[in-house]
């Protein structure tokens, strides 16, 4: 009878975690709070826009508070199949930094070409070296010059969200992952 009781507690309190937000469980020593991201994502990209200030407060207000954060460039191109190449460098909160490069393919009703400074938000990043992986994504963005875009990739309870400024034109929807690595390739896959 004990055991059941204690599992049926253990049910209980995994229940009432899932309905709690995603924000509920940050620790404010360990995760950035919203002034503080906009103020880096501002410096990075060298001016402030009144869309770059919504998608922050969009990402917080979906996500929570993230941990750490990525600054770096990208480029990409698509005629129904696509690709994305782009680097950059990782920072925690309380500490830990890395070098980043990314690169993936798409596939969808996507055309166009754009370059971009990508700010992404990263969220219960474990340590630096857990971002060495393929995460899955679904982009439906509209490039324009100066405009801002954000996604999401997930994958093993790490969320990621690009914040992306840039020129060019790329228009539509696709699916497709990005492959976070330490060294630069030109493979996509």
């Amino acid at each position: 009878m004990n055991d059941r009781r204690r599992h049926l507690h253990h049910l209980a309190a995994l229940a009432a975690g899932a309905t709690l937000p995603a924000w509920a469980g940050d620790d404010k020593d360990s995760t950035y709070d919203e002034d503080s991201i906009l103020k880096a994502a501002t410096d990075f990209f060298g001016q402030t826009t009144e869309g770059l200030a919504k998608v922050i407060e969009k990402a917080f207000k979906e996500q929570g508070r993230p941990n750490a954060y990525i600054k770096g460039e990208e480029a990409g191109a698509a005629l129904t199949v696509g690709v994305r190449y782009g680097n950059g460098d990782l920072m925690m909160k309380g500490g830990g930094s890395a070098k980043v490069y990314w690169a993936g393919p798409s596939i969808g009703f996507d055309v166009g070409a754009n370059a971009s400074k990508v700010f992404t938000l990263v969220y219960h990043l474990p340590k630096t070296s857990a971002i060495y992986q393929r995460f899955p994504g679904v982009d439906g963005s509209l490039y324009y010059i100066g405009g801002a875009g954000i996604n999401y990739q997930r994958l093993n309870g790490i969320t990621l969200a690009p914040i992306r400024l840039g020129v060019g034109l790329r228009a539509g929807a696709s699916v497709g992952y990005i492959h976070y690595r330490r060294e630069k390739s030109i493979n996509p896959f």
